[in-house]
């Protein structure tokens, strides 16, 4: 499945996934805040992921998902602490 984008003079770009997952060349990430739930499913690993409180994900700019951490300011750290971007995502 290709994504398309529109340029201001209405042409259409189609990017591949593969080049999606290629943007950030491994130096752009971005935040996601997520449920426990969402956090479970993309961390198997770790357990015991507390309920009721907000959550937030570091991911490269290939949807990879980084780190978990409580608090956005703990991932915008570990970010800096990797030398990446962050990227605002809408």
């Amino acid at each position: 499945m290709n994504k398309q984008m529109k340029t201001s003079n209405s042409e259409k770009l189609t990017i591949s996934p593969v080049e999606l997952a290629q943007l950030g060349d491994g130096k752009v990430a971005y935040i996601k805040e997520l449920t426990a739930k969402q956090a479970g499913k993309l961390f198997p690993a770790i357990e015991g992921i507390p309920k009721g409180i907000p959550l937030f994900a570091l991911h490269a700019a290939d949807g990879t998902p980084l780190a978990l951490t409580d608090s956005r300011h703990a991932a915008l750290n570990h970010a800096s602490e990797d030398d990446l971007s962050i990227a605002s995502v809408h």
